[in-house]
């Protein structure tokens, strides 16, 4: 990989000072806001449960990751509208898996795709993000693979992008299942994979710790606050997994 995946990932732009000079999107929209695909507008169906990530934090989360997105699969856990999949596609990933389980959100991501025309570019799983990432993970470990448009060998090769932005209740209530979810998504990963959580302050983000300790080297989080969102980033620079 280039030298513009190594190294630490530097700060981003602080949104105490963060003034928003794009055009809003219109009602029901959100905007893809950088990368090859600036600009393009995705339906957005006002639904709380899909809430998407806010422009200040998706611009703020984005400056820092960009550098490490190229040639990467990107995962948008708890997708939504599909927007920070696609976002990650415009900034330089090759491929974006979007899980999401709300039947009639799947058809808007599948729209919101059409628009951009990524379809050869994107995955759409429609399945409870922890019930997919469970069998996600046995696919692997018998050394195969079930995601559309994506091998085996590319999976175990490529680096991966996954977010993870679900529901904040979801911190809550299901606490113990989000964690053993990113344990065995980092357990598996690639070489060079990046791992975004977006929380809020009922969750205590030194938990995520757990998701790293039983994997050998030092992996901290950098934890980041744009109010009332968390951002949580690892970068794992080594692998963690034998060939």
């Amino acid at each position: 990989m280039g030298e513009s995946r190594k190294g630490r990932i530097k700060k981003g732009r602080d949104l105490a000072k963060w003034k928003n000079n794009r055009p809003q999107a219109p009602e029901g929209y959100v905007r893809i806001i950088g990368g090859s695909y600036r600009g393009v507008s995705l339906i957005y169906s006002g639904d709380k449960v899909t809430r998407p990530m806010k422009d200040s934090v998706r611009e703020a989360l984005f400056n820092l990751v960009g550098g490490f997105l190229q040639e990467t699969i990107a995962f948008d856990l708890f997708a939504g509208t599909g927007v920070v999949g696609l976002e990650s596609l415009s900034r330089g990933s090759n491929h974006a898996v979007l899980v999401e389980r709300h039947v009639p959100t799947t058809k808007i991501i599948r729209q919101n795709v059409e628009t951009v025309d990524v379809n050869e570019q994107v995955s759409i799983c429609g399945s409870d993000s922890f019930f997919w990432v469970r069998q996600f993970v046995k696919q692997l470990e018998n050394q195969k693979s079930e995601v559309d448009k994506l091998t085996y060998e590319q999976l175990r090769q490529v680096p991966w992008a996954v977010f993870c932005c679900p529901p904040y209740d979801l911190f809550v209530d299901k606490t113990e299942q989000l964690l053993e979810m990113l344990e065995s998504l980092i357990r598996l990963s690639p070489p060079n994979s990046l791992f975004v959580v977006e929380s809020d302050e009922r969750f205590d983000t030194k938990l995520l710790a757990t998701a790293t300790a039983k994997i050998d080297g030092d992996h901290a989080w950098d934890r980041r606050e744009y109010s009332p969102a968390i951002i949580s980033l690892l970068k794992m620079d080594i692998g963690v997994h034998p060939e």
